[in-house]
């Protein structure tokens, strides 16, 4: 890698992309160092793999201008492809070769000597837990596996630059860990890793920064802590039992209904609190003063589900196409049921 690498590793300045009528990106910029993992969230739609395909050097964007380690994707796209390892959504293995020589071939396509490629294939495949599967064809594989197969191939080169598009689709949650850890891993060592993905816990897991992308923009950048203060703070959740007991709930908020955030679909209520405590004891003395009963009750912290909603006016996993909605789909619940009387 050359001296560029003392700044950003992965850059894009005003990235644009269409296809005919449809804007895909509209003017992207983003920067991972070494050692970070850059998350790019956002949900189907909105733009997250025509970057990567850019970044790769699989894509030409129309304008703007994109580096890998200080060299162009367009005019050293050779080069680029030497320094980065690669794992998009659908798993790319050869049916016809098994687990261990898909690995073994990837070695040697970076052309590293016939030792090397052997002894990395084998650290990989125990690594990724295909040990027992390595003299198999990979078209005998489980979609699990066939994923597990496509991200140890992508590492096999020990590239200082990871681009992973939604890396652990389809993976049991053993497997997700150990990717997770894989990812972890890398960024300790000093590679840049930029990771596409609509699991909110796994960026808030993974990523040193977060980028939020809708409908092609960059909508706003930063670490999960500050992109959760962009939501003012604590929530109250209110999960009336019913359609009905919803009305009920709503009408006897009314003294708050500047700041309620309703989703009859979902049956949930949110109210903003930063004050906490304070704002529970007010729900709950209004619900009892009009002798309302609910489900669920419980004052909890922001998700990035909720940093999404209040960017964007809907959940990251909704429809991007979809109009916006007064609050993001279901998370965990809050505290246990709280009935007042009846």
């Amino acid at each position: 890698m050359n001296d560029t690498t003392l700044g950003p590793v992965i850059e894009a300045w005003r990235i644009r992309k269409a296809f005919g009528p449809t804007q895909a990106l509209g003017g992207v910029d983003l920067a991972a160092e070494r050692g970070q993992v850059l998350a790019l969230l956002g949900p189907n739609g909105a733009g997250k793999t025509t970057l990567v395909r850019i970044l790769a050097t699989l894509l030409r964007q129309d304008s703007g201008q994109a580096r890998i380690a200080g060299l162009d994707t367009v005019t050293d796209a050779t080069r680029v492809r030497s320094l980065i390892g690669l794992s998009g959504q659908f798993a790319a293995v050869d049916d016809l070769l098994t687990g261990y020589q898909n690995l073994e071939m990837i070695g040697q396509l970076y052309r590293l000597s016939t030792a090397e490629a052997r002894s990395r294939a084998a650290d990989l495949i125990e690594r990724f837990g295909l040990t027992s599967a390595a003299g198999r064809l990979a078209r005998t594989y489980s979609g699990g596996m066939r994923r597990r197969l496509d991200l140890a191939a992508s590492l096999i080169a020990r590239p200082p630059v990871l681009i992973l598009d939604e890396p652990t689709t389809g993976l049991d949650p053993s497997t997700r860990l150990e990717v997770w850890n894989t990812v972890d891993a890398l960024a300790a060592g000093g590679a840049a890793v930029l990771l596409t993905t609509q699991y909110l816990e796994e960026a808030d897991r993974l990523a040193h920064r977060i980028a939020v992308l809708d409908h092609g923009l960059v909508i706003a950048t930063g670490t999960a802590s500050q992109l959760k203060d962009k939501t003012g703070g604590d929530l109250v959740e209110v999960r009336p039992g019913s359609a009905g007991e919803f009305d009920q709930v709503v009408a006897a908020l009314r003294p708050l209904a500047g700041r309620l955030a309703q989703d009859r679909e979902r049956l949930r209520i949110r109210i903003p609190a930063p004050d906490g405590a304070t704002t529970l004891r007010a729900v709950l003395g209004l619900l009892d003063h009009a002798g309302v009963a609910v489900h669920d009750i419980g004052v909890r912290r922001p998700s990035l589900d909720d940093v999404f909603l209040a960017l964007t006016g809907r959940g990251a996993t909704s429809d991007p196409t979809a109009p916006p909605t007064a609050a993001p789909p279901p998370r965990r619940a809050g505290r246990k049921a709280v009935r007042s009387r009846t």
